[in-house]
């Protein structure tokens, strides 16, 4: 029989107290106002309801000695949510701690990117003034290629730089132009990245490449992912699966750091040691 509230305010006794639960009498304490910590044991709170109605004679003094004795010592509990409230604190902590840096970064990046953007500014204007300043010595114009750079992939990085570099050696650019030719279609993170390199590191298409590449960097999981799931689409041809196949491989391998048989035999062993143990078990070892 489900418990109602007001039959037993309008009538409590101890035998019908006794037979609640803890969230029942918990309802009951919180009728009557009365003040107790969440966490408490259901004999304490119960303790606590019996003290009220004796003291608002609602029951008699009697029922306190028949009651169940609730420990005074409370040391182990109070302990314990000091620790939570510690670590609750330290949490906090390391959270604003993290804030503060990333604010920091983002000034930091922030203030390097208007620099740049000075310095680029000062460079169009100095190009506005003569033009011969936009060809190189053998007179070729970045302005008129810009148009045959690919739309920059987020998604797909790896592929938007294979097929730059195509484009590249098929229409013969020259290879110190490459950065200025790439950086015109960069977005999202790629472009802040892009901002964040010095000018020097900026004109170097391999450095803008690599840097680039590492900001996209995925986890170990999402590579090992990726090869396990990868299949075959219709429109490839074997070897061409077989590359990509090998490529999602590799990618994963480097990310583990995988360099030896051994690193390799520890990898394939812990991936199936996962896929043999229950969630709560691999949620612990997803960090190996």
């Amino acid at each position: 029989m489900p418990f109602n509230l007001d039959k037993f305010v309008a009538s409590p006794s101890v035998e019908e107290l006794d037979s609640l639960k803890k969230s029942e009498i918990v309802k009951v304490a919180k009728h009557y106002g009365i003040e107790f910590q969440p966490l408490m044991r259901k004999d304490e709170i119960k303790r606590y309801v019996l003290e009220y109605l004796v003291d608002e004679s609602i029951l008699p003094s009697t029922v306190l000695e028949t009651a169940i004795t609730v420990p005074t010592d409370n040391t182990f509990e109070l302990k314990r949510l000091e620790i939570e409230m510690n670590k609750e604190i330290r949490l906090k902590e390391m959270e604003r701690e993290r804030e503060r840096e990333e604010r920091e970064r983002e000034m930091q990046m922030q203030k390097e990117k208007e620099e740049r953007e000075m310095q680029m500014q000062m460079q169009r204007e100095k190009e506005a003034s003569d033009p011969k300043i936009g060809l190189d010595t053998g007179g070729f114009d970045v302005s008129k290629h810009v148009k045959f750079v690919p739309k920059f992939q987020e998604d797909n990085v790896e592929k938007f730089f294979n097929h730059f570099e195509k484009l590249g050696e098929q229409l013969k650019w020259p290879r110190d132009k490459w950065s200025i030719l790439i950086q015109s279609n960069f977005t999202g993170k790629a472009q802040e990245v892009y901002s964040s390199l010095s000018i020097e590191d900026s004109m170097d298409y391999d450095k803008v490449k690599k840097a680039i590449l590492q900001a996209y960097e995925l986890v170990p999981e999402a590579y090992r992912q990726k090869f396990r799931k990868y299949r075959k689409a219709d429109t490839q041809t074997y070897v061409e699966f077989a590359y990509q196949k090998e490529r999602h491989f590799d990618r994963w391998c480097a990310s583990k750091k995988v360099s030896t048989f051994d690193t390799l035999r520890q990898l394939m062993l812990v991936e199936e040691f996962k896929r043999c143990v229950n969630d709560d078990i691999k949620t612990h070892l997803e960090e190996y």
